[in-house]
Formats: structure tokens, sequence, C-alpha cells
């Protein structure tokens, strides 16, 4: 077998192996266009910019690069463990060789979770703007309140969830197809509102003309006339991890890439280098035309806040605003197929190791996790249904639930990477930040942030202001209950609890560490015999694989 020395990263444990994904499929430019189409900028800002800035107000630019921070840090944990383990199963399988099978599971939950979520959010999103672009054509501004009525709302929302199933189950190769269009779409779209904005700023003809002020970097100035608020910051931080979700799409994809131990982590750089200045560029222009006016096109008027575009776009682009409609109604859709990638092969690598039931496994025809992908699109209509029932601001507290578990897994994969490298911290100076400091910090960070936010959102008054469990008085008011995104989050994690522990029951090989063993990368001293077959004859060509 080949050998590795104790410091040297091998591309795959005693313990995994691949799971019969098409290979070579992505390169780092195409998996950064896939990365920034799951992450879908016209769509996130439109959704998740007016939440932010209800939170943050004027310190919102200042948020969004603080938000940035604990990400980058933890893309460093993400990138050395993709370089020493490059499985599609990515959070679950990375935590289940550091902590164990019950902390990788529950990781694993997370993602698939938090991923259920955001893609509920998308196709809600797409629906809105369907109907917003079709009143615009028509120049009918009732069509736009059809999106209110959920018998028309909810089975549309089904299809379109069925259609990027549809492609996604076919593979990368269409997958690519379809992003290149829908994220050129989107640029063009974001970069005329961009210039619009800046032009009506200029001539004077801005709404509520903000000049920009250094105030809007300091994090000094969260929260209200009594001082700086820590909770202010948690929750604000909260709505704009969510906007920067979506770059590790490319990680569950590694083992389809041209090189699995490098273009991952390098389209994910682009992606999210691309993805933050878009966003600083864009919250500066919203703010500067629109300042925090109550109403009106104002940024801080509650009405706009669920979808900042659908308000600001005609004011700032006169009747190109059609172009945004159907920018963001593509950008949903094009996120809902490429976040549709994730959670399918994070279940079919925990069926593959025996955490989850062996249908997930199954692959189609297109060498694609068939089931898992269907199961994904199900369960994200189902949650959607139940949110609209429970939340009458969906759309917000869904956010911000998404928010709270993207917190927890990512928290878990940057400790993970801390903890996995141990014993070669201080190797080299790279080491001591790739493998040490930075996924520390980033990992205690989002944990941190995790915890607060769930504790704050306890509070019935927190984010769009919707309890549950609360009691009607007389007077038609309600008082007590719990705040709907606490209900949420805990509802998702208990689940994930009960399923944890009916699958150790099910099946204990997993649970008892004889699927993936628990260890470090100073263990590594050899590599799987993998057939060559199984992985292509250029890859044990390469040496990458032993026979």
């Amino acid at each position: 077998m080949t050998q590795h020395t104790a410091k040297g990263p091998s591309t795959a444990t005693k313990s995994l192996s691949l799971k019969g994904l098409s290979k070579g499929k992505i390169g780092a430019f195409a998996g950064a266009i896939i990365g920034i189409s799951c992450i879908a900028p016209a769509y996130t800002m439109t959704s998740g910019l007016g939440p932010t800035i209800a939170e943050a107000g004027f310190q919102a630019p200042v948020v969004l690069l603080i938000g940035f921070i604990p990400m980058l840090f933890v893309l460093m944990g993400y990138r050395e463990l993709n370089t020493s383990m490059p499985d599609s199963g990515t959070t679950f399988t990375w935590s289940t060789r550091a902590f164990g099978p019950w902390i990788g599971w529950m990781a694993g939950w997370g993602l698939v979770a938090a991923t259920a979520l955001v893609l509920s959010n998308l196709a809600a999103v797409a629906v809105d703007f369907l109907f917003i672009g079709l009143s615009q054509i028509f120049n009918n501004p009732e069509i736009a309140d059809l999106t209110r009525n959920l018998l028309i709302n909810i089975p549309i929302v089904a299809v379109l969830t069925a259609l990027a199933a549809y492609i996604a189950y076919r593979g990368a190769e269409d997958t690519k197809r379809v992003q290149y269009t829908l994220v050129g779409l989107q640029a063009i779209a974001v970069v005329w509102f961009l210039i619009a904005a800046t032009v009506k700023i200029v001539q004077g003809d801005a709404y509520d003309y903000t000049p920009v002020s250094w105030d809007w970097f300091n994090p000094a100035l969260l929260g209200d006339s009594s001082g700086f608020s820590l909770s202010t910051l948690a929750a604000a931080l909260s709505l704009s991890i969510f906007m920067y979700w979506g770059w590790d799409v490319i990680l569950t994809m590694n083992e389809e890439t041209k090189d699995p131990r490098r273009t991952p982590g390098r389209a994910a750089l682009l992606t999210i280098g691309i993805i933050v200045v878009t966003y600083l560029l864009t919250t500066i222009a919203v703010l500067s035309y629109a300042g925090l006016n109550e109403s009106g096109p104002g940024a801080g008027n509650p009405d706009n806040q669920e979808s900042i575009f659908a308000t600001l776009a005609p004011e700032i682009m006169g009747p190109f605003a059609l172009i945004m409609s159907i920018a963001i109604f593509a950008s949903s859709s094009a996120s809902l197929q490429s976040t549709l990638i994730s959670p399918a092969r994070t279940l079919q690598a925990m069926s593959h190791y025996g955490a989850a039931p062996k249908d997930f496994g199954k692959l189609s025809k297109f060498k694609t996790p068939g089931h898992a992908t269907f199961w994904a699109a199900t369960a994200s209509v189902v949650f959607y249904v139940i949110m609209r029932i429970v939340s009458e601001d969906a759309l917000w507290d869904t956010i911000t639930a998404m928010g709270i578990m993207v917190c927890f897994y990512y928290g878990i994969t940057g400790l993970a990477a801390f903890w996995y490298f141990r014993g070669t911290w201080f190797d080299s100076t790279a080491n001591f930040f790739r493998r040490f400091l930075l996924p520390l910090l980033g990992g205690v960070a989002l944990l941190l942030m995790f915890f607060q936010t769930l504790y704050d959102s306890m509070d019935p008054d927190y984010g769009s202001g919707n309890a549950v469990f609360a009691t009607t008085l007389p007077d038609g008011t309600q008082e007590g209950g719990v705040g709907v995104v606490f209900f949420a989050g805990m509802l998702i994690l208990g689940v994930g609890v009960i399923l944890m522990l009916l699958q150790s029951i099910k099946n204990r090989a997993f649970f008892r560490g004889e699927e993936i063993e628990r260890g470090s990368v100073l263990q590594e001293t050899e590599m799987v015999p993998f057939k060559a077959e199984e992985v292509g004859n250029e890859m044990a060509e390469e040496g990458k694989v032993a026979e």
C-alpha cells in the first residue's frame, strides 16, 4: 500500500470511500459559478438585506463585513479538511472523523435542515417575483397580489421545486449549462441596479439621500440609544450569514471535480470574494438612496423589508425594473436547483456510511443521488407549507431560522478542522493559521452566535414578531408564548435527535464507530486500496489511489 508521512495529507482515510458519483466534471470556474448560483445574490439581497437593515440600520455594511470574517476563517478549515479528506459528505464526514458519530450525525443534520429551510424560501421568492414580473408585463398590479393566495402559491412552489430537482437529478453537466445563463442574468440586473442608483444619487434624485459615512463601518454603534447591544449584533450577524451561505455547495461536489483536493477550495474562495464585494456595494447604494425612512420606498419601511428590490427596483430602474424581477425569479430558480446538490450528496454520503436509510444512497442513471434529491425537495415543500401556516411572515422567519442552523453546522465544521489537525498546528506558519487559529476562531464565533440567537429568539417579539403558544386576550392582543424562530430552531434540532436515535437502533455499526473511525491527520498513514475502476484510471495513474 502507498505510505504517507505523518504530516502529509491523504486523499482518503482508512474508512472513507468513493460513492459512484460522476468524475472530473467541474473545474474551478464552473465551481465558482455553481457557488454563486447557490448563494444567489439577487435573491439573497432582496430577501436578506431588508431584515439585516431592520436589525443593524446604517451599520448593515459593517455587519456584512463582520459576518464575512468567521465565514472566511471557517473556509480555511474547509479547505484543509477537503485536501485531506475529499468526501462528498463534507461536514458530516469530517465532524464524524474528528468528534465521533453522534456529533457528526447532528452536524450533517444541521446542513440538511438549513438547506431545506432555504429551499422553501427560494421557491417562495421565485413565485413572488414570477407574479411581480407578470404584473409589470401586463401593467396590472393585481396580478402581483396573487402570490398571497396560498391555493395558488403552494402548488406553484411545488412545481418549481420539482423542476429544480429534475435538473439536479440529471447531474453536473446540465447543472453547469443552466447556471451559466442564470448567473449571467443576475450579474446584468445587479450591475444595472447599482449604476442606476449611483446616477440618481449623484443627480440628487434619491428618495431619502443619506451621505455615506465611516460610521456605517463602526460596530460600536450597533444597538439603540442605550448603547451597544450584543443581541442586536448576533441577530444581524445571523441574517448576514444567511446571505453568505451556499459557497460550500462546491465542496459537496468534490468527488465530481477535476481535482478533488484543490478545485473545490479555489472555487469557494473565488465565490465568496465576488459575493462580499457585491453585497457591500449594493448595501451602501440602498442606504444612500433610500435611507432609513419608514415610509414609501425607504429601507426602514417594514413593508419593504421582506423583499426590498420589489420596492426599490421600480423607483431606481424605472421600466427596466422588469429586468430585476426576471433576474430574481431566475436567481431563485437557479439557486433552488444548485442548492439541492448539497443535501442530496450529504444524505447520500450518510447512507453510504450507514448513518441514514439505504434508499438515500441509490444513484440514478446519471450517477447522481436521485432518491436523496427527491426527498430533499419534498422536505423543503413540506416545511414551506408548515411555515406559511404558522407564520404570517414566513420568509423573514425562515431566513432567521436558517441562519441559526448555518451557525450550528459551520461552527462544528470549523472546530472539526481545528481538532482533526491537532499535532500539526505548529509544524509551519501556514498550519498555525489554517489548521489552528482561523478554524478555531471561526468555529467558536459561529457557535456563540448560534447560542446567542437561539436564546434571543425565545422572545415573542424577536424577528418578525410572530409567536406560538401565545395567549389571546379579550381585546384581541396576544401575550406570552415563544418566538416562531426559536420554535422552528428547537423543532428542527429535536427532530434531528429523534431521527438520530432511531437510526442508531437500526444501524449500530456507524454509531459504534465502525463505518468512519474517529481519528486525526497523524493517524492517516495509509490510503484505502480502492479498485481502479471505482475512481478512474487517471486518478490511479497519478498515484491518488493505491491498488
